[in-house]
C-alpha cells in the first residue's frame, strides 16, 4: 500500500525552495556589482546604465560584453579558489570565498 502524498508539505518545501533561490540570486547579484566596482555608481547611473545594456540591439556589442564579462569571471575564479573546489563547492562555498576578497579590494 502506497504512502498518501502530502502536498501541503510539499507546497511548502517548494515555496521555501524558491524564496532560497531568490535570496541567494539578490545576494550574488550584489556580489557581482561589488566585485566589477558598479558600486561606486550611484543608483541612478547603474540603473540607466543597465538599461542601456538591456536595450542594446547590436549583437557584436553584446558579444563583446560577454567575452569581457567570461574573461572577467575566468580570471577571478583562479584567484579565488582552485578549479576542484570551483566546480564541485557549489554555490554556497563561492560567495563565502568571493566576499573576503572584493571587502579587501574596496578597503584598499
Amino acid at each position: 500500500m502506497r504512502k498518501p502524498r502530502n502536498f501541503d508539505a510539499e507546497l511548502k518545501a517548494l515555496g521555501d525552495k524558491a524564496r532560497g533561490l531568490k535570496s541567494r540570486k539578490v545576494q550574488q547579484l550584489g556580489e557581482l556589482v561589488i566585485a566589477t566596482g558598479a558600486d561606486a555608481l550611484n543608483a541612478d547611473e547603474l540603473a540607466g546604465a543597465l538599461i542601456m545594456l538591456f536595450e542594446t540591439k547590436d549583437t557584436a556589442r553584446k558579444e563583446a560584453w560577454a567575452k569581457r564579462g567570461a574573461t572577467f569571471f575566468q580570471s577571478r575564479a583562479r584567484r579565488t579558489a582552485p578549479a576542484a573546489e570551483r566546480h564541485a563547492g557549489g554555490a554556497r562555498a563561492q560567495p563565502g570565498v568571493a566576499q573576503p576578497s572584493t571587502g579587501s579590494k574596496g578597503a584598499a
